[in-house]
């Protein structure tokens, strides 16, 4: 029996010779595939069932390939878009993260950090690059910590 699957192994090796493999766009169809196929077990569209298989194909088709360059390319094209949609949502990553600074994008592309204000309200900030007048509104307070006095010795 063992004998048996190693002679399957060494089969499929060398079938996936020189073929390109998993890389993330992979994995991401691969995640779609799995949301749209549970989601399909109570909705039993046939249009998602249709999208389920042609996401199937082309994952397949991309493991499978022996064209390694053109399936790089397309990696670093997905690759490339994940960055730019993870770029636009960093600066509300922080403003949930840092809770003693607000962070805005300027129309030129630089990042303003400024202090949160002691109230709620409008703040103005001026860009370091550009030199432009941006406007932040504060909807969060800072937060100030009252230390209480230690109880003098008796």
């Amino acid at each position: 029996m063992t004998n048996m699957i190693l002679r399957i192994m060494a089969k499929i090796k060398k079938f996936m010779y020189g073929r390109y493999g998993i890389d993330e766009l992979y994995n991401f169809l691969f995640s779609v595939y799995l949301i749209l196929a549970f989601i399909n077990l109570f909705l039993g569209n046939s249009f998602i069932s249709w999208l389920i298989f042609f996401i199937a194909v082309i994952a397949i088709y991309r493991v499978l390939s022996k064209n390694s360059s053109n399936r790089r390319k397309e990696n670093a094209i997905y690759l490339e878009i994940v960055r730019k949609i993870s770029k636009l949502f960093i600066n509300v990553k922080r403003n949930f993260t840092d809770k003693e600074h607000i962070y805005k994008r300027c129309s030129c592309g630089t990042t303003i950090k400024v202090s949160l204000p002691k109230s709620y309200g409008i703040k103005h900030a001026k860009c370091p690059n550009c030199k432009k007048r941006n406007t932040f509104l504060a909807l969060k307070k800072e937060k100030i910590i009252i230390i209480p006095k230690e109880k003098e010795a008796e």
